[in-house]
């Protein structure tokens, strides 16, 4: 597998970054898989991907129209891909736009970011399929990482494409500390995990490591590859995608 990174921005997405970067190789030789990570986004091409069975967004999105009709017409053709966390925000206006439709309203099916909780803490996620391949070693509940967990424009259980792996279990509300009311969630439901039926992906919102910013040490204070069951995940979901033969649908 391929995994394409910025790490420009956001000193808890670098980190997180860099995790994955030495967590990934690891696991390459545990499992017998390959490897290989590239912050040359010019490498998303017809010919480059074609040596890869897996491809992976660790922290942005392209932003070339090239680079996005490559990674269309491989997902469209049979490839694979997990993303992570900042991998799907999309707001406009900001550097980030919302001005990729097939990728951000068909592909992920979420829309625009709506907002997040603060700060990075851990939650109680809920197993929504544990029939599906990347949720069966899970509890049916289990805690993560410490992670910023975001809100979606669209509401993911009305669109009939959308399988949702894992939620926000209630039991962790509140969610967040603030210094924002609106950066605690109290209520509601917050998918966190899901693939889409047409295409071979799973999209995980975990991916924002804890930093000392108040501290102003910037230090990192947590690991997205610090709780077992995630870790479990990642990899079961790793697997689903790189062994499967056709789309999630089948």
């Amino acid at each position: 597998m391929i995994a394409f990174y910025t790490a420009k921005s956001d000193l808890a997405h670098i980190s997180y970054v860099h995790e994955a970067n030495i967590w990934f190789p690891e696991m390459a030789k545990k499992y017998n898989f390959t490897y290989d990570s590239t912050k040359n986004w010019a490498n998303l091409n017809a010919e480059f991907l074609s040596h890869y069975q897996v491809v992976l967004f660790l922290d942005t999105r392209p932003e070339a129209p090239e680079q996005r009709a490559a990674f269309q017409k491989y997902m469209e053709h049979g490839g694979a891909w997990m993303g992570f966390h900042f991998s799907a925000f999309a707001l406009t206006p900001s550097d980030f736009p919302q001005n990729w439709d097939w990728y951000h309203q068909e592909f992920l099916g979420s829309g625009q970011y709506v907002s997040n909780t603060w700060r990075p803490t851990s939650a109680v996620l809920r197993v929504a399929d544990p029939k599906h391949p990347a949720t069966k070693h899970l509890p049916k509940t289990f805690k993560s990482s410490p992670n910023e967990w975001y809100r979606w424009e669209n509401d993911l259980r009305k669109n009939p494409d959308i399988d949702i792996l894992l939620s926000i279990d209630s039991t962790s509300f509140p969610l967040g500390n603030g210094p924002k009311q609106s950066e605690i969630w109290h209520t509601g439901y917050y998918p966190v995990a899901w693939t889409n039926r047409n295409y071979k992906m799973i999209y995980m919102n975990m991916g924002h490591n804890d930093m000392d910013y108040e501290g102003k040490t910037n230090k990192t204070l947590s690991s997205t590859f610090g709780s077992e069951m995630q870790r479990q995940f990642i990899i079961d979901g790793l697997v689903w995608l790189g062994t499967a033969k056709k789309h999630a649908a089948n």
